[in-house]
């Protein structure tokens, strides 16, 4: 498993390498290669609170465009990658894996180990930017989009399969079943119960918003929970539902 937290840590030292060229470097140890464009990649770490004004009036760029992008392509490269792999598992079991690899808690985790908090530019003054924010696992996806635009689809998909799924024990993925919304849902079914779940109240900015959500069984309230993200919430409210109903 490639370790490079460490030498990115190194270029944060005091030395004689000016801040662009620390940069430069930390991108390189990051991708297994030198940038060609350095500006797409400050754009990948650029966060929304930093947002930079650009001669397009009222537009404010930051890597939310890049975020997307990375999003697509490491969503297509991880389900061919996964279709190889179990040539005899059905679409079900490959979405659930999938959607388990690019769980926002599991990406934010990846960010973490490579580095990536170290490079994020963010308004930390701004109120309400919660610790465990989606900001990291934004910025991973950011960096899978300035990649491909930077080297092409054959390096980022080399990138992504020999970089960053190295960093995830698949085994582990399959064989524990976190989708509590799931088991919550074939519960009810056994038993003939109505499950639904609704986010019943948002708190915080459009760019840190916090989610509460409600587990409702045969119509009566159940469960709430809260997250970052609407399934995130709706996740902590099944976890909580699946405590009280001792569902293994």
């Amino acid at each position: 498993m490639p370790t490079v937290l460490n030498p990115i840590i190194d270029f944060f030292k005091p030395g004689n390498l000016s801040p662009d060229k620390k940069f430069k470097k930390a991108v390189e140890l990051i991708i297994g290669a030198k940038p060609s464009n350095i500006e797409v990649y400050q754009l990948a770490f650029r966060h929304t609170s930093a947002s930079k004004e650009t001669s397009i009036k009222g537009f404010r760029e930051s890597n939310e465009r890049l975020e997307y992008l990375g999003d697509s392509v490491l969503g297509m490269v991880i389900a061919e990658y996964l279709f190889k792999k179990f040539p005899y598992k059905d679409e079900g079991f490959l979405t659930e894996i999938r959607s388990r690899i690019v769980n926002r808690e599991t990406l934010n985790g990846i960010a973490r180990k490579i580095g990536l908090d170290r490079l994020i530019e963010f308004d930390g003054s701004r109120r309400g930017m919660p610790p465990n924010s989606s900001m990291y696992g934004d910025a991973l996806e950011a960096l899978v989009g300035a990649v491909y635009l930077d080297k092409g689809f054959r390096f980022t998909k080399k990138f992504i399969t020999k970089e960053l799924l190295t960093h995830y024990d698949l085994d582990a993925l399959i064989n524990n079943n976190a989708n509590f919304k799931s088991r919550l849902i074939e519960w009810a079914q056994r038993e003939g119960k109505e499950v639904r779940f609704s986010i019943v109240q948002e708190n915080g900015s459009r760019h840190f918003r916090e989610f509460i959500s409600q587990v409702t069984l045969d119509g009566e309230v159940f469960a709430t929970g809260n997250g970052y993200s609407k399934k995130k919430a709706e996740q902590s409210a099944a976890e909580k539902a699946c405590e009280i109903l001792e569902l293994k």
